[in-house]
């Protein structure tokens, strides 16, 4: 018997998803032309599947201080802060990242994934209660598994079953930490925040936000949903990543808990991970400085999400709860999502393809994700592609046409 037979399931379900003509997982980007457009394939390709939010991969000035920052500093930092060291740039990032929210302290990891593992496993511990909405990120729930806390899951944005389960713990003894996202990925919609924070004050619980998704793009500082909703002094930790409005790499926790030092030696995923390169640093802090001082960037950003939502309703799509940076096209049947999501890779549109067990209600979706760096005629591409398509491969009707 092989290591990996026990997931002979998985293999079964990758063969259906190539049999079908298509493989998400073997995209390759041969050239990136720009912050929205790449070579795929040989040929010239639309991006709306790269969570670029605020385009910022090709900004300029990060791409300068990056480079600067090479030659300073050289390629990679080789071990852990806590074996090798902090950069004084690492210290920066975080003073500076601590200012941007309010918080006191601030503690950056090498990915987004990280800080959740990192942040999560440390602060539930054994005799603990994790209180995770139903669909929560892969990190949130690969955190729980690192922990040792007891595992609780409420119904996605349930605020109703979040205080039922936490009435439920009254009498048991142990901290209680509620953790929920801003913006959720697969859908774009957001959790309830100010419903979260009266019952995390009702029955003494600590309340977690993952703003991997929002930060940049929710609040008039670009703090994320925490801030939009007016709760960031009733929020305890922040996490957050570099990877998407960013347009880099790495993860943070931001807070005001008296003890947050404490969490670098008793944080495995930071302790025994490398610490994240120079020039990561420098193109980070930067993007940090220009999303504080170009909100036009997050105004761009939501008149593209509602253009194009507005456009794929207008055709007749089923798309997901409300108006976002993602936008969510629901498919009835696997099949059919890995089907049309190949059209669109063939017809010059990335879109990102989600199946179950990945989504929620383990529904099929094309994912796309706006960017401000979008011009508008871009997205009158993707609506017409995305069009053409859905009747091509009859997700779409005659009777739905829209004139």
């Amino acid at each position: 018997m092989g290591l990996l037979d026990r997931f002979a399931n998985v293999a079964q379900h990758y063969e259906n998803i190539k049999s079908c003509g298509g493989n998400p997982f073997a995209v390759q980007m041969e050239k990136l032309l720009s912050t929205t457009e790449a070579i795929i394939n040989g040929r010239p390709t639309l991006l709306a599947g790269t969570n670029n939010y605020l385009g910022l991969t090709f900004n300029q000035e990060c791409i300068n201080e990056a480079k600067q920052a090479l030659d300073h500093y050289g390629s990679g930092t080789t071990g852990s802060r806590v074996a090798n060291g902090s950069y004084g740039t690492h210290q920066a990032l975080e003073e500076d990242l601590a200012d941007f929210y309010g918080k006191k302290y601030a503690m950056i990891f090498t990915t987004g994934y990280q800080a959740n593992l990192g942040i999560i496993s440390a602060l539930a511990g054994p005799n603990d209660f994790l209180i995770l909405d139903a669909d929560s990120h892969a990190s949130i729930y690969d955190a729980a598994k690192l922990g040792q806390a007891t595992v609780i899951r409420f119904k996605h944005n349930d605020p109703v079953d979040l205080e039922k389960r936490l009435a439920r713990l009254a009498d048991q003894p142990g901290n209680k930490l509620i953790v929920t996202e801003g913006i959720y990925s697969m859908l774009g919609d957001q959790a309830p925040l100010e419903e979260f924070v009266k019952i995390k004050k009702k029955y003494g619980a600590y309340l977690l936000v993952d703003e991997a998704h929002s930060l940049g793009v929710l609040g008039d500082k670009g703090r994320g949903l925490c801030e939009a909703a007016g709760v960031e002094d009733d929020v305890d930790y922040i996490v957050g990543t570099f990877s998407k409005s960013f347009g880099a790499i790495g993860g943070f926790c931001v807070s005001n808990d008296p003890q947050f030092d404490l969490l670098r030696v008793v944080s495995r995923p930071y302790m025994f991970t490398a610490s994240l390169p120079p020039a990561t640093i420098a193109s980070v802090h930067t993007a940090l400085k220009i999303v504080r001082q170009h909100p036009e960037l997050r105004i761009r950003l939501w008149n593209n999400a509602h253009f194009l939502y507005d456009g794929l309703k207008h055709q007749g799509f089923q798309l997901g709860p409300v108006k976002s940076p993602v936008v969510a096209v629901y498919l009835p049947s696997p099949e059919l999502a890995v089907v049309m999501w190949k059209q669109l890779l063939d017809s010059g549109l990335y879109v990102n393809l989600a199946l179950p067990p990945a989504t929620p209600q383990g529904t099929a979706l094309l994912r796309c994700s706006v960017c401000s760096a979008h011009e508008r005629h871009q997205l009158e591409t993707m609506i017409k592609i995305m069009t053409e398509v859905a009747y091509k491969v009859g997700y779409m009707l005659d009777s739905a046409a829209v004139a």
